[in-house]
């Protein structure tokens, strides 16, 4: 063990920390009696910043844990998915009160907590990455257990045209497999497609101008892909079924630098889709409210305000909580999110829209765009053929599902109801996404031991 003080983690915790800090004065500035002017009487007491205070002790503590056994490991991820957390438990602490739940903001800042345990539990327990990469398909068989776990639940689904959560109850607790599954499915994909990896970038069969991928290498991967999707058609997870095949297709093309396994792969994505469109009505609805223009409301039919006030209500309210917003926004507890159904956890990018505007959301955005970078560069540094392939494809969750969300929100694509990462509330999201970043610094401290010949 040897201490090397991460000060430049700790100097990138300084900004989150303020901005969480102002956040929740400014929260609970926007509860206090609006009739009495500002004064000294009544400003936040440094009671109301507890939640926010132990927040940031907790991340200061992980920086020094990880300045003793970890020194090495990225030193950006942790001060972008702390503030992006913080930002999350300030919203549910917002949210909750309207929508008759006063407690919101404390279960998430409890699933943020212990979604930074298992981080920590994920660093000390993965000395070696080579085990997962050994008992693939273990992992292979974890994933299908949590898609037969999903699919026994849905049986309990009365109406199976209409889309449903995976989500099982514990007890108090929710529990969603899909957000163990997603990771499960990526360690295998980079296991096996890092073990054929040359076979694959060989030739297969040709098809045309195109050569398709050799099926027998692939068999396994497909048969876990099929089975996975299989969530689409009896769960009604569009926003799952879209991940998993965007992985499939991020991984796949990663592994072999051919472009022709994508046109290939967006061809079958196409055909499904069609099926998936003709087979349910739920998918013709969400599709129908990408399409729906809610710009010229005024001349609006008999028809189409029906259509906005049933199925496209969730949207249609986003869109209007997302324009009153404007760019600075209407401030960060003086706006009013909760008009849009779920806006806590599907359309939680409209109640940041609203009280932070169009630039609170843009910097919210820059905020991914550097986990994502900072993920793929990791990958890149990675001098194993299974770390690359593992670090690119769990970095790949965070960008495809804040690519489908966001997308969602303001209806550019099909509303879907998969969280938008460390942002919505749900403490599988929490849990799941804090373990990713946990084998993201422990791949990153790994590569650096092995550049440093410590390994």
């Amino acid at each position: 063990m040897t201490f090397r003080y991460r000060w430049k983690e700790l100097g990138l915790f300084i900004i989150p920390f303020l901005i969480l800090l102002l956040g929740m004065s400014q929260l609970l500035l926007a509860n206090r009696d609006q009739t009495s002017s500002l004064s000294t009487r009544n400003l936040p007491p440094i009671q109301g910043l507890i939640p926010i205070l132990g927040l940031i002790a907790l991340f200061v503590t992980v920086n020094i844990v990880l300045s003793f056994f970890f020194s090495r490991a990225d030193q950006m991820l942790l001060p972008l998915v702390g503030l992006l957390s913080g930002l999350g438990v300030l919203m549910a602490m917002r949210i909750g009160p309207d929508i008759n739940r006063p407690t919101l903001g404390t279960q998430q800042l409890i699933w943020v907590i212990l979604g930074i345990i298992m981080c920590m539990v994920t660093l000390f327990g993965l000395r070696r990455m080579q085990w997962l990469e050994r008992y693939k398909y273990t992992w292979a068989v974890l994933g299908l257990f949590l898609v037969c776990v999903t699919l026994v639940n849905t049986l309990h689904v009365k109406n199976l045209d209409s889309p449903t959560h995976d989500q099982l109850k514990l007890g108090p607790f929710a529990f969603q497999p899909s957000e163990l599954l997603k990771i499960c499915i990526v360690i295998f994909f980079a296991a096996y497609l890092s073990e054929n990896r040359d076979i694959l970038a060989g030739k297969g069969p040709r098809f045309g101008p195109f050569r398709l991928p050799p099926l027998r290498q692939l068999g396994p991967v497909f048969m876990m892909l099929g089975i996975a999707l299989l969530l689409f058609l009896v769960v009604r997870e569009l926003g799952l079924a879209l991940l998993i095949y965007g992985l499939f297709l991020c991984m796949i093309y990663l592994s072999s630098q051919k472009k022709s396994y994508v046109f290939f792969g967006l061809l079958l994505f196409a055909l499904l889709a069609l099926i998936g469109y003709s087979l349910f009505s739920y998918v013709r609805n969400r599709f129908a409210v990408v399409g729906f223009d809610v710009v010229n409301w005024q001349h609006w039919t008999a028809a189409q305000t029906n259509f906005a006030e049933n199925q496209g209500f969730q949207i249609v309210q986003g869109l209007i909580t997302l324009s009153s917003g404007g760019i600075l926004g209407a401030g960060l507890g003086l706006g009013h999110p909760t008009i849009v159904p779920v806006v806590e956890s599907d359309m939680v990018l409209t109640a940041f829209g609203e009280e932070l505007g169009l630039a609170g959301l843009l910097a919210l955005i820059g905020l991914y765009l550097l986990l994502i970078y900072r993920g793929y560069r990791i990958a890149m540094e990675a001098r194993d053929p299974f770390n690359q392939l593992l670090a690119a494809g769990l970095t790949s969750i965070f960008a495809l599902q804040t690519l489908i969300i966001a997308a969602g929100n303001i209806k550019l694509l099909p509303l879907t109801g998969i969280p938008l990462p460390f942002l919505s509330y749900g403490g599988s999201s929490v849990i799941a996404n804090y373990i990713i970043i946990g084998l993201l610094l422990r791949i990153s401290h790994n590569t650096a031991l092995e550049r440093e010949g410590l390994a």
